[in-house]
């Protein structure tokens, strides 16, 4: 994955079980629940075994309880080092809202308000 891009996105729910039926009956996504992280994982096309889109340019995404913080659906780009992105992004203006976070043993979370407000997340796999 290059950094820059756009690598996953995020969808807030108010009734998650609701909304996993909803995007597996409209539009066939594949729905795998993660407990333990209240957390839901979005196929939205075909996977490799360690989980990146076998089609160039696809995306998949996750699902979680409304909040505060995730208030609207959230693109998360990938980055070489979120610390370092965090940095840039608040040189230009933008803010920090979550820093870097572990997720398990795939890698690393954080994000960030652009100069708009628009809450954005960065990825950085864990190398």
């Amino acid at each position: 994955m290059k950094s820059g891009s756009v690598t996953h996105f995020e969808i807030p729910a108010d009734d998650v079980k609701r909304a996993e039926r909803f995007y597996a009956e409209a539009f066939g996504w594949q729905i795998q629940d993660m407990p333990e992280m209240s957390y839901a994982m979005l196929g939205t096309t075909p996977s490799t075994e360690q989980g990146r889109p076998k089609e160039a340019g696809a995306i998949n995404g996750g699902m979680m309880k409304r909040s505060e913080l995730f208030r609207a659906p959230v693109i998360t780009i990938d980055v070489d080092d979120i610390d370092e992105a965090l940095a840039t992004v608040e040189k230009n203006g933008g803010r920090t809202r979550m820093g870097r976070q572990a997720v398990g043993d795939m890698g690393y979370v954080g994000y960030f308000s652009d100069t708009e407000g628009n809450l954005i997340g960065l990825w950085q796999s864990r190398s």
